[in-house]
């Protein structure tokens, strides 16, 4: 058949390649080519044990404190307030007990096997020399910090993830990078890392390409449907038509989500990052800074330091207030770490209100399929996302439950 797929990220050349091999004809249709976007600034965590929403229970009271705390890693910008509420109000409604607990069940079936998972999709090309299986590790500055987000671990305890606590000298003879930084850490087991995820979605695109895949550089202004049902993608090189089209536009996909009928409360979650090139030391693993929520990653000739959360929708420009966070965080935690300079980045991560995945047909014929909606996991999850959409379309039926990430649960009534 001939397919489509509307995005070059992680998750839509994963459909692609996917597609590809079952046998399809599938052309990758991006605005501005591989990893443009989130696929290139995320952490590089395969972080299979993501298995709990930033909607815990208390959220609602916590919130106002860390909005008014420089040092606290959660950002909005006020301007934008009015037009966020509506979806706030919904974002706020699932941090919940039982909404954490639903999600934790669903993403542990789409995230828990990542590394095998990017190890299939980049067998054979030059991307597997990006894979990596180090241990994801959590940094805590107290033992008191670490109880404080007991929840959190106890939910990944329940799901079956596996992981140790060590105290501060147990993880210097591992590596001794991060000095008087901790109190104690959390290294969790079966993770990995991707080294340059910029330039391993770039690697996976090329193979896709040598393959026979086709790759149209293209704006997409719109779609034509008729009964909610897609007959045309239209780009700036004009009317586009196929068997299907696989919708993976990360957090542009709400405008066309919604002329589908899918009515997916939707946002940008705004990501930061800032990178140290060249450092004169280098980590081992990832490691999530608690405290800050962001991640600090050795990359290929690099330190990255990625995360934070900020509403501010698409069009806004950067806000300096979270590089500041970043760059006070980093040199308090770092501060034997000299390099040559200082990269900023700010992207987007796309953030339904129930923080579940689009996985599936737009409607009952499956003309349309979406994949997006992965916020802050969409690198972890995007292999298994491209081969679960890739059997939908092949009508083979994958083995998982769809039901929580099915796009027809968010249809217009």
């Amino acid at each position: 058949m001939k397919i489509i797929v509307a995005g070059a990220g992680i998750v839509g050349v994963s459909c692609a390649i996917w597609l590809q091999r079952a046998g399809h004809d599938v052309t990758i249709i991006d605005r501005a080519g591989p990893a443009s976007g989130t696929s290139h600034g995320n952490a590089g965590v395969l972080a299979a044990g993501a298995i709990v929403p930033v909607t815990t229970p208390g959220l609602l009271a916590r919130a106002p404190g860390m909005l008014l705390n420089p040092d606290a890693p959660l950002f909005l910008r006020w301007s934008y307030l009015p037009k966020l509420l509506p979806y706030l109000v919904k974002y706020l409604g699932y941090a919940t007990d039982k909404h954490v607990d639903h999600y934790a069940t669903a993403m542990t079936t789409l995230l828990h096997d990542s590394l095998d998972q990017h190890r299939a999709l980049a067998a054979g090309t030059a991307a597997e020399k990006f894979i990596g299986a180090e241990d994801y590790c959590f940094g805590y500055a107290t033992k008191a910090a670490l109880e404080a987000d007991a929840y959190s671990w106890t939910k990944r305890k329940t799901a079956g993830f596996a992981f140790e606590v060590l105290d501060r000298a147990d993880y210097a003879q591992y590596d001794p990078i991060y000095g008087d930084a901790f109190e104690v850490i959390v290294r969790c087991k079966n993770h990995g890392r991707i080294s340059d995820p910029g330039a391993y979605v770039k690697a996976l695109a090329d193979h896709f390409v040598t393959q026979g895949g086709i790759l149209q550089i293209a704006q997409i202004n719109d779609i034509e449907t008729r009964d909610g049902v897609i007959t045309a993608l239209k780009t700036a090189d004009g009317d586009v038509t196929a068997d299907h089209i696989v919708f993976a536009l990360g957090p542009w996909s709400k405008e066309i989500a919604h002329k589908l009928g899918v009515k997916v409360p939707f946002e940008s979650e705004r990501g930061y990052h800032i990178e140290l090139i060249n450092p004169s030391h280098m980590p081992k693993s990832p490691m999530m800074v608690a405290s800050g929520k962001f991640v600090i990653t050795p990359m290929d000739g690099r330190i990255r330091a990625a995360g934070v959360v900020e509403f501010g929708g698409l069009e806004n420009g950067p806000s300096r207030a979270p590089f500041e966070l970043l760059k006070r965080q980093v040199a308090d935690i770092l501060p034997d770490v000299t390099y040559d300079s200082i990269v900023e980045w700010m992207g987007h991560r796309p953030a339904p209100a129930d923080s579940l995945p689009l996985i599936g047909a737009n409607d009952a014929q499956g003309r349309s399929y979406s994949a997006f909606g992965h916020q802050h996991v969409g690198l972890t999850g995007g292999p298994k996302t491209g081969r679960i959409i890739a059997d939908m379309i092949s009508e083979r039926k994958p083995n998982i439950d769809l039901a929580p990430f099915n796009p027809m649960k968010h249809a217009a009534k």
